[in-house]
């Protein structure tokens, strides 16, 4: 018999190598992000010893105390609010909710409520809001932008019908006195309305990045069709983030006419482009599904640090508010800027790539 032809093929030339992949945007929204919340960390560190270096006065327990108090119904309402911006939704009536707690608080204590009593009902009112602006959304179909300026109207709206221009200012010292500057945990330079921030950062933090519903709240915010294919309750997630947050403007409401002493239905106009702007600028993607509460809770701090510096160097308060509107502008604008960049580097890599030999 012969032998078996060798079936064995000849070995053909090496394949050649996979070119560079170049990167997704998303790839590289998500490396800035990494980068960007440490930044933002790191330029309030910065702001900081400048202000030690530069400004008498600026690091005495007295000033600290007040510049952080100072931006403390911001950095409450900016919890809620950063979850609800990694879920690709905002919140534009906060200010204005806010102000009706406020309202409602004076209105009620001058027809003789108790306060004990005032609490809970504001921090209902807020809760309706909230529930309004959440129902618009998920069970009208609205876009939450167009909502809530609907209702940033609504609501101061409302305020001034509770409470008119009139100010309430006699509030019981019992409560008054937790909330202003000069109370602070002995020892310490640090608010009771810090601390309490403080306190609901952490669990806010464990609750985005740590469980299942914070790792929904990103998958709704980077692609929300898939999120609802996948299980999630969206509908049901974005009603809970707006009636907390809406709630949580309410309270603010309420420790902001404490810490005045004066409730006013114009009590924190403009405050809503605050809690944006420290969002936004701590890192958190105003498309959803990307940032952190740590780079939210730096970016709020640093707004308050900046602003308490240049009021100790007596800056107007109009430019104060160009600086913040510049600094929003900026922390929308650079992420984007640093991703196209990077974005047009990948694709040049790939392009220029010497081929493999073929031999």
């Amino acid at each position: 018999m012969g032998m078996a032809p060798d079936t064995q093929t000849a070995p053909g030339p090496p394949a050649k190598a996979p070119a560079p992949r170049a990167a997704t945007a998303g790839e590289l929204v998500r490396a800035v992000g990494l980068r960007w919340d440490t930044a933002v960390g790191a330029l309030l560190v910065a702001v900081f010893v400048v202000g030690l270096g530069s400004t008498d006065g600026f690091a005495s327990g007295e000033n600290l105390a007040f510049a952080f108090n100072d931006i403390a119904e911001v950095a409450l309402i900016a919890l809620p609010m950063t979850l609800l911006v990694v879920a690709g939704q905002v919140d534009l009536s906060v200010a204005s909710m806010l102000g009706l707690g406020s309202a409602l608080t004076g209105a009620l204590w001058e027809a003789g409520w108790a306060f004990e009593m005032i609490v809970p009902v504001v921090l209902l009112a807020g809760v309706a809001g909230g529930l309004l602006n959440g129902w618009l959304v998920t069970r009208v179909g609205l876009p939450s932008l167009a909502v809530t300026i609907g209702t940033l109207a609504l609501y101061r709206g409302l305020a001034s019908v509770a409470l008119g221009s009139d100010a309430v200012t006699d509030f019981p010292q019992t409560y008054a006195g937790w909330a202003v500057d000069t109370t602070t945990i002995p020892g310490t330079f640090v608010t009771y309305p810090i601390a309490l921030f403080l306190v609901l950062a952490v669990a806010t933090a464990v609750l985005l990045h740590s469980t299942a519903f914070g790792r929904s709240l990103f998958a709704i915010g980077a692609q929300e069709e898939a999120a609802y294919f996948a299980g999630i309750r969206v509908k049901r997630f974005k009603l809970i983030l707006f009636v907390v947050t809406g709630l949580f403007s309410a309270f603010a409401g309420i420790v902001f006419t404490l810490r005045y002493g004066s409730a006013r239905a114009d009590n924190g106009l403009g405050f809503e482009m605050l809690v944006i702007a420290s969002v936004l600028l701590g890192g958190v993607d105003f498309d959803g599904g990307k940032g952190t509460l740590f780079g939210a809770v730096a970016g709020v701090l640093l707004i308050g640090v900046l602003k308490n510096l240049l009021t100790l160097n007596d800056v107007p308060n109009e430019v104060q508010v160009i600086v913040t509107g510049l600094l929003l502008v900026a922390s929308v604008l650079t992420p984007r800027v640093i991703t196209t960049v990077a974005e047009r580097r990948h694709r040049r890599a790939a392009n220029t790539s010497p081929p493999s030999d073929a031999s």
